[in-house]
């Protein structure tokens, strides 16, 4: 039974010395809002936040992920209510604050096919746009538009679409609760 634990533990601390990329290591640790499914509704992995345990040291890790340069692919405060977690989650948080800055350009002149790009300055073939695609007037006053955002990291295109409303006296448009 001991031998069984001890082949256990060198199997845990063989796993840990191999070299996979932090990412991969880690990115099930850094995500927050858990769902039952394991994936948060905008289609990021979320499988390790339905431990109490797992999130305080995915904190730890991803302060150390940082700390060391590595990209830790959570949303940032700044871009809460702008960008959707299936965008967010696959941006670093300098292009995460781009990919806000383009929401908030696009939606700033209140028109229909209104769209602002942008590109990483820290990853090659990093790129995105958001486009207003619709908009509607409420009966309270509010105004809404839907918001198509794409992005491509590495070849691969993400495209999300939002629903982003202001409320009669606000300052800016955000993503409408569902």
């Amino acid at each position: 039974m001991k031998s069984g634990m001890q082949a256990l533990a060198l199997t845990a601390v063989l796993a840990m010395a191999l070299p996979i990329p932090a990412q991969a290591q880690f990115g099930g640790l850094l995500r927050s809002r858990p769902s039952s499914s394991g994936k948060t509704a905008t289609g990021c992995d979320d499988s390790a936040g339905k431990a109490a345990g797992r999130s305080v040291l995915g904190g730890v890790l991803g302060g150390l992920a940082s700390r060391a340069g590595l990209p830790s692919f959570l949303p940032v405060p700044e871009v809460a209510g702008l960008l959707t977690d299936a965008i967010a989650c696959k941006l670093e948080p300098e292009e995460q604050k781009k990919a806000a800055d383009a929401t908030l350009e696009a939606t700033r002149g209140e028109e229909v096919g209104s769209t602002s790009s942008w590109t990483s300055e820290t990853r090659k073939d990093v790129s995105g746009t958001s486009t207003v695609v619709g908009k509607t007037q409420l009966a309270d006053g509010s105004t809404c538009m839907n918001v198509n955002d794409v992005i491509i990291v590495e070849g691969e295109e993400t495209t999300v679409s939002k629903r982003m409303c202001k409320k009669p006296g606000a300052a800016r448009y955000e993503i409408a609760q569902a």
